[in-house]
């Protein structure tokens, strides 16, 4: 491998080491890492200078680095730019109360939406293409390419948002080669997935080759489609690659990744064992999953129904293009759930993540319209618990034990495989493209330090892998990719300032327009809740006309602290009249009950509930 040299380039400024604010410090790879940015925090004087004439090829990850979820990534060559990826994340556990989920702050590219080439999209996850149609027009609607999947599966999510332009979308293949502006020439080749058309990229620039694994695994027997091309990737390697941008959400799992054909394999022996209904719930982006269930029902001939709205869309598309295969009679609607015998039934739902208002939760609560449990019916939860969800699963699982069915899931039998390659694959990947320079992307910081650590057992020395943050602005110089003799003089470095990369959140309607304050607001009422005091006062006098009212939301129960009230009352007509001089000021009057009757309830109860004074002068 080729050693970072240290002689500067006249655009070369070596970054300082220093910690980042939340005390991180600086990398395995000894450049300082990123401190992290609250949402909306980011300012102008915070940003690197675009310097369009600059001849380094800029990699700037907008999301997916430290977290697992809202991926994308830029490329920016001189005035070209392009786009990797475009998804949301959903929010974990309970710190963002009210949030639907998160983007990427695509900020900096809305100011240079013109120089924007076109958008790339891997495949068809969410956590890939979901951000699409709140960032569409922020980008300038550009030009989007990706599999066919790909593209049926964003083409209807883009139905439901009908004020967006028309989509741009140009389908590509496994081998296609396109040029996008002056600068950029993107090969596409196939990986294995849980999703079909999964596509990694093989980016030519004139300071650099970028492989962009998309999320892969090693898988050798798929259930459909083809394995990876083992030596169409050492070929890739042989051409000479710069920087490998390499999925790392596996990277703490020890060995390969399960292939999807052992995993049918045990779902049909739970078929062979399940003498009653079988209820079957995994994401609704699994299509391979999808189609072993419907064959294993075939094979043991049971009738299928699809419950879930994502499902059926999904699937919809995959027949249409041929992923998903199904015999004539074999799927049938829920309506007809009571016309064919238990033993001859399977159902496919959504909702294995606990989701309160899927199709699994309604059966488990027994609210569902059509399926009722019985005994000995059967459960499979062919998922793993997304982080942060455990306990919501967990619940569920015991809702089902409790009605007496048998459950399975993956922690039992390899019933379920996740899509990202484990550390044996990540290894191997390495081999194949012999990169010289190493950057893990995809994944929690740990994920990404172990993708490290696995790099340099493999050869890469440690000041050639790149660990960056989302916003970090990495510089890549290398014209002669090829070239692995000791000579060689590429190199990276990273930009002491960054690009903005906080949280942008949907809630509803409304798309960046909840910032910290609000989210503050939110929090405190989940832990504390709220109190309300209500005061009536004499506009000329500031004497208070009555006893003060008091809402409590969340905090104490109101008929059950009587002389607790009777004493905050007490205060409030001490405060109001203390502060009322000549003239009555409301506002002030209002910030001096806020303080001190929150210094109160503080002193007496340890708890911050929010305080909403209301002063009403007559």
């Amino acid at each position: 491998m080729v050693e970072l040299t240290k002689k500067k380039s006249p655009n070369w400024k070596r970054p300082v080491r220093r910690s980042s604010p939340e005390g991180h410090g600086n990398g395995p790879s000894g450049h300082p890492r990123k401190g992290q940015h609250n949402p909306g925090e980011a300012t102008e004087t915070e940003q690197p200078s675009a310097n369009f004439t600059e001849d380094t090829l800029k990699i700037i990850p907008l999301g997916g680095l430290g977290e697992v979820g809202k991926n994308m990534s830029m490329l920016q060559y001189k005035d070209d730019i392009i786009i990797i990826d475009a998804g949301l994340k959903f929010p974990d556990g309970s710190d963002m109360p009210g949030i639907d989920f998160l983007l990427p702050n695509v900020e900096y590219l809305e100011k240079y939406k013109d120089k924007i080439r076109g958008l790339i999209f891997t495949h068809g996850h969410l956590d890939h293409i979901g951000g699409l149609p709140y960032l569409q027009e922020k980008l300038g609607n550009p030009d989007l390419y990706g599999g066919a999947l790909t593209r049926g599966i964003i083409a209807k999510r883009h139905d439901e948002f009908k004020h967006l332009p028309t989509l741009k979308f140009n389908i590509v293949k496994s081998g296609d080669v396109i040029q996008l502006g002056d600068y950029f020439k993107v090969e596409f080749f196939h990986v294995n997935h849980n999703i079909p058309d999964d596509l990694a990229l093989f980016i030519e620039t004139p300071r650099g080759t970028v492989v962009h694994t998309a999320d892969f695994k090693f898988d050798h027997s798929p259930t459909s489609g083809q394995p990876i091309d083992i030596e169409h990737l050492r070929g890739l390697g042989d051409r000479g690659v710069s920087v490998l941008m390499s999925d790392s959400t596996g990277a703490e799992r020890e060995g390969h990744s399960i292939s999807e054909s052992a995993i049918k394999e045990n779902l049909d022996l739970i078929f062979q064992e399940s003498k009653q209904m079988i209820i079957c719930s995994t994401f609704a982006s699994l299509i391979d999953r999808i189609q072993q269930v419907i064959e294993l029902s075939e094979k043991h001939g049971r009738k299928i129904i699809f419950d879930g709205y994502s499902m059926k869309s999904n699937i919809e598309i995959a027949r249409e293009l041929g992923y998903i295969k199904i015999q004539k009679g074999t799927q049938i609607n829920m309506e007809q759930v009571d016309d064919y015998p238990r033993s001859q039934i399977t159902v496919m739902a959504t909702g294995a993540q606990g989701q309160s208002n899927a199709s699994l939760m309604r059966i488990a609560n027994r609210e569902h319209r059509h399926i009722q449990l019985q005994k000995k019916d059967a459960v499979i939860f062919s998922s793993s618990a997304i982080p942060g969800n455990e306990r919501t699963v967990q619940n569920l699982k015991d809702m089902f034990y409790r009605a007496g069915v048998k459950v399975y899931h993956y922690q039992m039998m390899d019933i379920h495989a996740g899509g990202h390659a484990q550390k044996e694959d990540l290894g191997h990947m390495i081999e194949l493209m012999r990169p010289k320079f190493l950057m893990p992307i995809h994944g929690q910081y740990s994920m990404m330090v172990s993708h490290s650590e696995l790099g340099q057992a493999k050869g890469i020395p440690e000041e050639n892998v790149i660990i960056a943050d989302n916003g970090s602005v990495i510089h890549i110089e290398d014209p002669h990719p090829i070239n692995r003799n000791g000579t060689d003089t590429a190199r990276w470095w990273m930009d002491q300032k960054t690009v903005p990369s906080g949280y942008i959140m949907v809630d509803g309607l409304g798309v960046g327009d909840i910032g910290n304050v609000v989210l503050r607001d939110r929090q405190v009422l989940a832990e504390d809740g709220m109190i309300v005091l209500v005061t009536l006062i004499d506009a000329k006098t500031g004497k208070v006309l009555r006893s003060p009212d008091i809402i409590s939301r969340g905090f104490i129960y109101l008929k059950e602290n009587k002389d607790f009230m009777t004493e905050i009352r007490k205060r409030i007509r001490f405060i109001v009249e203390k502060s009322a001089g000549p003239q009555v000021n409301t506002t002030y009057i209002k910030d001096n009950l806020r303080e001190e009757i929150g210094k109160f309830l503080f002193q007496k109860t340890e708890r911050r509930p929010m305080v909403l004074p209301v002063v009403i002068e007559i």
